[in-house]
This record gives C-alpha cells, structure tokens and sequence, in this order.
C-alpha cells in the first residue's frame, strides 16, 4: 500500500488523518493509532490498512455502547437496536456485543433482576405485566419467569396502592373503591387481587381516622 507520511491530528486531538505517500488515505481514532502503533515512516499493506479501519469502526461502536450504557443498565437486545439505529454493520455490532459480555457490561439476567427491583421499588406492578415489560426489552421468556416467577401479586398491590390510598383519604368508599381499582387495574393486577387490597386498604384508613 505504502508508507505513512503524516499523521495529523484532528479538531481535539481525538482523531487522526492518516497519510500514505503523501496522500490523504483515511482518518481513525487515537486509540486506534495508540492501540496499533502507528507512527510516520510506517509500511502499511492494504490488508492492514483494512484492519485499521476495521479496529476504528469497532472503537467508535464500543464507545457509543459504553456511553448508552453510562445512563441506566440496558438489555442486549436494547444495546443492538441502538447500535444499528448508529448505522454499525452486523459484524461490527456483533462483535461489539461479545466485547461487553466479557466485560459484564451486558447481562440480560442482570439486567432483568435490575428492572425488576426498580419497578418494584418506585413502581410496582403486577408479575404479568413485569414479565411483559421483560419481554419487550428484548429479555428471553425463560429468563423473564425466572425472575418475576417469585412475585406475590397481593404484597405487590398492596404496596402500589399503599401511597394512592392516603391521598384518597376524604373520599367516600364508593369512590374511594373507583379510582384506587382503575390505578391498581392499569398496573396490571387481577379483578381478585384488587379487591382484597381495595378492602384492605380502606379498612386500615378507617381504623387509622378512628
């Protein structure tokens, strides 16, 4: 291929212009250029200059997953849609994938145990609908009822509705009943379980204004 005359840095020195004979041939990242070595009088092949562009299209893949990931815990399926939505090839990605499960970065298992406690610490919600939520973010089904499988849908009502219930204090039990059904229904729990946590509830109100 030819041998590099120049390695110029890039806006804030994070990137580099590679030159081959004098010539422009293409631009990677400093960690590319500290990673492989590369320094000016340099004999590159066309096959290393692929490899090259290959390890910078894999750092700038990892980098954008390391980033996604600095918010909260993801699922795989959640890291790979938004690589793709990035414009990174299936190789790249997948390759990618394999990088951050050596790492631990990504353990659907974890992941799940994580979404799991979260909702059931800020949001609780009935075991179908967490095994949806699971499902959704991409969390194989078997993995999803292992770890909603040990949920008690009565403790998890009972504690979603806990905190509506004080701010329905002044309401009379009819429409007490309506609204705190209508919130516990759109969290997924059963005509059943409603009602024993309904009646559960306002019995304790009652007691408590006694």
């Amino acid at each position: 291929m030819g041998r590099i005359t120049a390695l110029r840095v890039v806006g804030s020195k994070k990137r580099f212009n590679v030159f081959i004979d004098g010539s422009f041939s293409f631009a990677i990242d400093k960690e590319v250029v500290v990673g492989h070595g590369l320094q000016v009088g340099q004999h590159l092949s066309a096959d290393q200059v692929e490899e090259l562009i290959q390890a910078n299209l894999f750092q700038r893949c990892f980098e954008a997953a390391l980033h996604y990931l600095s918010y909260r815990s993801r699922s795989e399926a959640e890291v790979r849609q938004r690589l793709y939505r990035h414009g990174f090839s299936d190789d790249v990605v997948n390759k990618t994938i394999l990088e951050l499960k050596e790492r631990k970065l990504i353990d659907d298992a974890a992941f799940a145990q994580f979404w799991k406690d979260n909702r059931l610490l800020f949001n609780p919600r009935s075991r179908r609908l967490i095994k949806l939520e699971l499902r959704r973010k991409g969390i194989a089904a078997e993995t999803a009822d292992e770890i909603a499988g040990d949920l008690d849908d009565e403790i998890s009502a009972y504690e979603a509705g806990l905190k509506k219930a004080h701010a329905l204090a002044t309401l009379d039990y009819s429409e007490f009943r309506r609204r705190l059904f209508g919130y516990l229904r759109r969290r997924g729990f059963s005509y059943e379980v409603i009602n024993h946590v309904v009646a559960r509830l306002w019995q304790e109100q009652q007691t408590a204004s006694v």
